[in-house]
């Protein structure tokens, strides 16, 4: 298993000959979904969906499969690619691994904006599962071996990432949601989650792998 951290929110897993691609959104290097199966689709915001990128990859990839929750496959009527809804609950196979849909609701930004919807994912690794909760601090009812924590977002503070990171009790945890801060910013944040988080943090830069 071979999972990359591209910038901001995107993941990019493969394993078994299979790429599964998790919110490729506007900040997304396009080379993330080169030679992509499946995409998983957490919520409606582009920087976790950016609709040309997907166009293009299911014009090179004609069997491309997306998954993501009823309310956001409704807009995705003009994509040329198998598009598969999935609400919390529901356990699937994508790319050839198995994928478990937790949470439903986005994280607060403002009482005045409202809330849409937002799916988190547990995928099954040889290493245990790992969790990409999009924009919320949704704790899943399983054990996580890999977390990927938000740390910088309108809707977050550090000691909800804290916390969020000790409710899970993951083995180990990344940085996820993490290009609105500058280098010092991402230092300061580095520092405080690798003393408090209670795991193993780890800061990965775009385009490292695990």
């Amino acid at each position: 298993m071979r999972i990359t951290k591209y910038t901001h929110a995107c993941l990019r897993l493969e394993h078994d000959g299979g790429v599964l691609v998790i919110d490729p959104g506007v900040f997304t290097e396009a080379e993330a979904l080169e030679g992509a199966d499946a995409v998983l689709i957490t919520h409606e915001h582009p920087d976790h969906v950016d609709l040309d990128k997907l166009r293009a990859a299911a014009a090179r990839q004609p069997t491309l499969t997306v998954h993501t929750h009823p309310d956001v496959e409704a807009q995705l009527t003009d994509l040329d690619a198998d598009i598969f809804a999935v609400s919390p609950g529901d356990t699937f196979v994508a790319a050839g691994m198995t994928v478990r849909a937790h949470g439903g609701r986005h994280a607060v930004i403002h009482a005045d904006i409202p809330r849409i919807v937002n799916v988190a994912f547990a995928i099954d690794t040889p290493a245990g599962a790992v969790y990409h909760p999009g924009d919320s601090f949704h704790v899943p009812d399983e054990e996580i071996a890999t977390l990927f924590v938000p740390i910088s977002a309108p809707w977050l503070k550090l000691a909800e990432a804290v916390d969020f990171a000790r409710a899970v009790k993951p083995e180990r945890a990344f940085n996820l949601h993490d290009s609105l801060y500058v280098e010092a910013g991402q230092q300061m944040v580095t520092g405080h989650m690798t003393r408090l988080s209670g795991t193993h943090y780890t800061r990965l830069a775009p385009g490292s792998s695990i």
